[in-house]
C-alpha cells in the first residue's frame, strides 16, 4: 500500500526559526522523529509516529490509561459520555457527548461512528484494522454487517450488538472516529490517495497546523475541544531529523524536547546531565527476522499457498534462530534494555506470558547439525552450504534510518556466515520497505511489531490470509488457528491464559519468524515538561495534559 503525501507550506518561516533557536518557547514541545509519515488518515496509520499523531487528531469513543498498581489497563469516556451493557454483554448502549465538533464545525454524530466501523472493516479499504472485528456480526469477507451490529437511536445515542458467545470489551469500540460527511464523497478505492490523508478534518485535542514534507508536522491545540486547557501546551511539533546523532545533539542543545528510541549509552549520558529525565517503555515492541513461510511468487501469481522452498521448513527457521547471537545485540547495542523474545505475547501483564519457556540460546553447533540433517552441506568447501546445487544465500532487507537494525544486520550476517549461510543486507527507504513487505515482494526482512493492547494475535498469525492482513510471512498452523478462534469467545480467565500459554509454545516450536528481542523504548525528555507519564501505552499518549515549567 503506497500513499502519496501532499503538504501546504504556510507558516514555514515560523518553523524555520524554531529550528535555529536554542531558547525554547514556553507553550511548544518539539519531538524528534527519524522519518516522515505517509498518511494522517487513521485508516492507514501503520507506523508508530502516525499512530501517535492520529490519536491526537481523532477521538475514540473511549480512552485508556495504564494502572501501575494492577499492571493493567483502565478505560474511561472520551467521545462517549457514558455507556451501559446488557446482562449478557451482547449489547452496548452508547451516548455521545454533545459538544464535539469536527474542525469544519460540523457536529460529531452516531452516523460518524457507524460509518467509521463500516470503513475500517471494509476489505476494499484495506485499513490497518481490517480483520480485527471478530466480536461483531461480520460477513464472509470480514466486513461488519452494519445492520445487525448497529442501531442508531438518535444523533447522540446508539446500540452496538455483538455476536452471541463472543467476548466483547471496550477495546472493540476504541477506534479513531472518522467524519462521514467528508469521506463519503470519495470512492472507497480512492481513499488511499485521498486529499483527506494530507489535510484531515479532525475532532481531537489537536488539529493540523502545518505539514512540511520531510521537515516537520506541526499540531496546534484545538480551543474548541472539550479537552482544551489554556494552561497546557498549545503547539506540538514532530521534527523530522533522519540522522540519529543529529537528533541527540538537538535534544542536548534544547532545539528538541523529547526523543524516543535512545541508545543505552546515550541514555546513561543524559542521566548525568541536569534538565533531562530518562525512562523506558517496556514490553510493547519486539524485533524479528521475517522469513516467508510461503512461496510469495506463487501466491502473488495464483493466490495458492505453497511452502517456501527453504523457509517453509520450521526446522530451518529454528536452526537460523540458534545461529543468531541475539544476546550479543541485546548487550552491545541495547545495553540490556530489553530481553530475548520467544513469542509475540508481551509479559507486561503479570499472567499473559509463559515464564516456563526459554528463548533459543546461541548454539552454532546445534544449528549446523540441524542444517546438515535437512540436507545442507558445504560440498565444495567454500564456506557456504548448499543443497541440490544451490547455495544457501539470503538477501535480508532492512528499513533505512534504524541504527539498531543496521547494527543487528551486521551481527546476523556474521553469525549466519559462520553457519555456512551467506547474507546480503539490502536497505530500503521505510515507505518502500513497508510496501514490499505488505505486497509480499520480498522473502526475508528485519522488522518489528508494536504490540496492541489488549493482546491481539489473530491478525498477525491466523492462517487465512484474507482475515489476517498482518500475517506477512504466511504462517499456518491448524492448532494455532483453533486457539485464536477460541480466544475470541467468552471464556473463563483461566482458560484464556491456558490457551495463550499453549499458543506461546506453538510459536516457540514453529518459529514462524525468528523472534529476536523485546526492546525497551528509552525516552529522554526535557524536565521542563510536566505531567508527562511513561508507561506501556507510550509517552505521547495524552500529551494534551502536558504543561511546561515557566
Amino acid at each position: 500500500m503506497k500513499y502519496i503525501l501532499i503538504f501546504i507550506t504556510a507558516l514555514l518561516v515560523s518553523f524555520s526559526s524554531c529550528q535555529n533557536e536554542s531558547v525554547v518557547i514556553n507553550d511548544r514541545v518539539v519531538i524528534a522523529v527519524g522519518e516522515d509519515i505517509e498518511s494522517l488518515n487513521p485508516l492507514y496509520s501503520f507506523s508508530g509516529t502516525e499512530s501517535n499523531i492520529v490519536e491526537l487528531l481523532f477521538l475514540s469513543l473511549v480512552q485508556h490509561r495504564w494502572d501501575n498498581s494492577k499492571s493493567n489497563i483502565v478505560s474511561y469516556p472520551m467521545a462517549a459520555e457514558n455507556w451501559s451493557w446488557n446482562k449478557d454483554s451482547t449489547e452496548l448502549t452508547i451516548e455521545l457527548r454533545n459538544d464535539i465538533l469536527w474542525t469544519d464545525k460540523e457536529k460529531l454524530t452516531t452516523e460518524d461512528v457507524v460509518y467509521s466501523f463500516d470503513l475500517y472493516s471494509d476489505p476494499a479499504v484495506e485499513s490497518r484494522l481490517f480483520g480485527t472485528f471478530d466480536n461483531f456480526y461480520t460477513k464472509e469477507d470480514q466486513h461488519i454487517d452494519i445492520n445487525k451490529s448497529f442501531e442508531i437511536i438518535s444523533p447522540n445515542k446508539m446500540i452496538v450488538r455483538f455476536k452471541p458467545y463472543s467476548n466483547p470489551n471496550l477495546f472493540d469500540i476504541s477506534i479513531p472516529l472518522l467524519p462521514k460527511h467528508i469521506l463519503e464523497k470519495y470512492k472507497r478505492s480512492d481513499l488511499p490517495t485521498a486529499e483527506f490523508n494530507f489535510k484531515p478534518v479532525s475532532n481531537g485535542p489537536f488539529k493540523l497546523k502545518n505539514w512540511d514534507r520531510n521537515s516537520a508536522i506541526i499540531l496546534h491545540s484545538d480551543s474548541a475541544s472539550f479537552l482544551y486547557n489554556k494552561k497546557n501546551i498549545s503547539e506540538l511539533i514532530f521534527k523530522i531529523i533522519p540522522d540519529y546523532n543529529g537528533r541527540i545533539n538537538q535534544l542536548r542543545s534544547g532545539e528538541v524536547d523529547l526523543l524516543e528510541d535512545i541508545k543505552s549509552e546515550d541514555a546513561d549520558n543524559f542521566k548525568k546531565l541536569n534538565g533531562f529525565s530518562v525512562g523506558p517503555i517496556k514490553g510493547r515492541q519486539y524485533d524479528f527476522i521475517g522469513l516467508s513461510n510461503i512461496d510469495n511468487e506463487e501466491y502473488n501469481r495464483t493466490k495458492k499457498i505453497k511452502p517456501h522452498p527453504i523457509w517453509g521448513d520450521k526446522e530451518i527457521r529454528k536452526a537460523l534462530a540458534m545461529a543468531v547471537n541475539r544476546q550479543e545485540i541485546l548487550t552491545e547495542f541495547l545495553g540490556n534494555y530489553g530481553q530475548l523474545a520467544y513469542s509475540p505475547v508481551t509479559n507486561i501483564f503479570n499472567t499473559s506470558s509463559d515464564s516456563s519457556i526459554s528463548p533459543y540460546q546461541y548454539n552454532l553447533a546445534e544449528a549446523k547439525n540441524i542444517l546438515k540433517e535437512r540436507g545442507w552441506n558445504d560440498l565444495d568447501n567454500n564456506g557456504i552450504i548448499e543443497k541440490d546445487g544451490k547455495e544457501f544465500s539470503i538477501k535480508l532487507f532492512v528499513p533505512s534510518g534504524n541504527p539498531l537494525r543496521e547494527f543487528a544486520g551486521t551481527i546476523i550476517k556474521n553469525n549466519l556466515r559462520e553457519a555456512g549461510v551467506e547474507v546480503q543486507i539490502e536497505t530500503l527507504e521505510f515507505g518502500v520497505f513497508i510496501e514490499n513487505v505488505m505486497s509480499r515482494k520480498i522473502d526475508a526482512f528485519m522488522a518489528g511489531w508494536s504490540v496492541p493492547l489488549p493482546v491481539e494475535l489473530k491478525p498477525y498469525w491466523y492462517s487465512d490470509l484474507n482475515q489476517s492482513p498482518l500475517n506477512i510471512v504466511g504462517y499456518s498452523n491448524k492448532e494455532a488457528d483453533q486457539i485464536l478462534d477460541d480466544l475470541g469467545f467468552s471464556i473463563s480467565s483461566k482458560k484464556y491464559f491456558d490457551l495463550l500459554h499453549r499458543f506461546e509454545i506453538i510459536m516457540h516450536e514453529d518459529q514462524p519468524v525468528i523472534f529476536l528481542y523485546w526492546i525497551d523504548n528509552i525516552v529522554v525528555y526535557n524536565s521542563r515538561i510536566k505531567n508527562i507519564v511513561i508507561d506501556p501505552l507510550g509517552v505521547i499518549h495524552q500529551c494534551w495534559e502536558w504543561n511546561l515549567e515557566k
